[in-house]
Parts: structure tokens; sequence; C-alpha cells
């Protein structure tokens, strides 16, 4: 599997409502080579945020989109597994700037991409259904042109901002799934019941963000979800263990086991 289409029609496949996929999500080169060989891993997936920490600039679009691709290219280059990345808002005002940065984060290696419909990193504020669904639809036409089968996550962020607001979206989700979309990332599902009647609503797989607390991961693929991911939480748990070696080996502590760890490039 070497072709950007024989990656990102791999990719789209993986998305099986009930064998969800699960992609721990990396934010560099390094993080992408060890994520890729464990056993199990089928495909990758980046967090825009924890890319964006990792060069040291804010998420919700912080980096440009000559820094987003440039990271892009390095992780799709150090690995042969599918790389989905997660492209934000498409960097650009419009449909059309969303095309043409889709062209290259394409030329860049990625198989599959996350576009979502906030605006400015907030989810209580959302573009437009009609604007929303036309980005997506330009991210299609951007895949469609490049003959690369582009694995779309389009992301509505409704029920974060607007927990109660339902019918809006399912809405949003099949009208980004008729643009192009393969999948419906959606923010908010809280219960099991949530879960399962999107699953039911819309018409591609459901992608959750898992974290501590919510429903078990064996119980999301019962309820019929087609990919899981952890966002900058894989961050947060690399830092953690960083943090308290650090904490350990300052106060003289014992050596931790993993700091014998070798790795190679």
């Amino acid at each position: 599997m070497t072709s950007p289409a024989e990656k990102a029609a791999a990719i789209t496949a993986l998305h099986v409502p009930g064998d969800p996929l699960i992609v721990v999500n990396v934010w560099d080169a390094m993080t992408a080579r060890i994520v890729a060989r464990t056993p199990g891993v089928r495909a990758l997936a980046t967090a825009s945020h924890s890319v964006a920490f990792s060069l040291g600039v804010d998420d919700g679009e912080g980096m440009s989109v000559d820094m987003a691709l440039a990271a892009a290219a390095r992780i799709t280059a150090s690995t042969e597994l599918p790389v989905s990345v997660d492209f934000e808002r498409g960097y650009a005002a419009d449909a059309a700037g969303v095309r043409d940065n889709v062209a290259r984060l394409i030329e860049a290696g990625a198989a599959g991409l996350n576009i979502e419909d906030s605006l400015a990193g907030a989810t209580s504020a959302r573009r437009p259904i009609t604007e929303a669904a036309e980005r997506v639809a330009a991210a299609r036409a951007a895949a469609d042109a490049a003959g690369v089968p582009l694995a779309i996550n389009a992301r509505t962020d409704t029920l974060a901002g607007s927990p109660d607001n339902w019918d809006e979206a399912i809405d949003r989700a099949n009208a980004y799934v008729d643009a192009g979309a393969t999948s419906i990332f959606m923010l908010g599902l809280r219960t099991e019941t949530m879960v399962a009647d999107a699953v039911a609503a819309v018409r591609a797989p459901i992608a959750v963000f898992a974290h501590p607390g919510y429903l078990p991961l064996a119980r999301l693929a019962e309820l019929g979800v087609g990919r899981i991911s952890f966002g900058p939480q894989i961050l947060g748990l690399t830092l953690s263990h960083l943090a308290d070696a650090a904490a350990q080996l300052t106060a003289r502590g014992d050596y931790p086991v993993e700091l014998g760890y070798r790795y190679k490039l």
C-alpha cells in the first residue's frame, strides 16, 4: 500500500460501524513512528491541538497553513500507514481556499482529514450549515481532482455548543455526508442513547472523542461507532509521564523503568 489513492481507500474502509477504527493521535514524526509500529494499529491520525503546541503556537488555527502542511508532510513521510490529518477549519476564508489547501494536503501525503464547522475554535459559534457543507464539498472536489478518495471526517460541534439542538446536529451531519464526507465526527454525544440515535440517524459512520469517564471502548463498538479518537489527551498522557519522571529524577529517586527504552528511527 504505497499510493495516496490506496492509502485513502484503506483508511476509509477502516471506518466500520461496530468494528471501529481506533486512532491514537500523534503530533510529529517520532510519535507517528512509535504508534505505527505498535501491534494492532491500522492507521494514524493527528491532533491539531497537539501539533500546534509542539510548534509553540495556540490551537484553533494558531498555525499557518504552511506550518500545518509541513507538519503533515513530516508525519506522513515517517510511516507507510495511512494518515488522517486534523485540518481544523481548512485554514481558509472561503470554500475555494479550502479546496486549494486540501489539494496541497493531499500532495503532503494525507489519506484523510478532519474539517470542522465551528468558528475560531468556539463550539458555541458555527458556520451556517450551507456554508459549512460547501467547505466539505470543496475538500471532496480537491480529492476528486487529485484522484484520491480522501477519507473526510467532517466534525460538527453542534451538540457541544448547544446540547439540546439535536435536530440541527443531525441535519448538519447528513448535509456533510451529502457534500462528500465519509464519516461524521460528532462532539457532545454524552450518553448511550445519544450515540445509538446518531448511529441510526446519520448516513455515514459516526466518530467520537473518547476520554476517561466516557462510555467504554467496547461499548462504543457495540453501539455501532465507526471511529474513536482521543485528540490532545494523548499528548497529555505523554507529558504527564514526562513530568512524573522529571520529578522522580530530580528528587534523586529510582530510575523510571521507561528510562531504559530504546527506539529506532
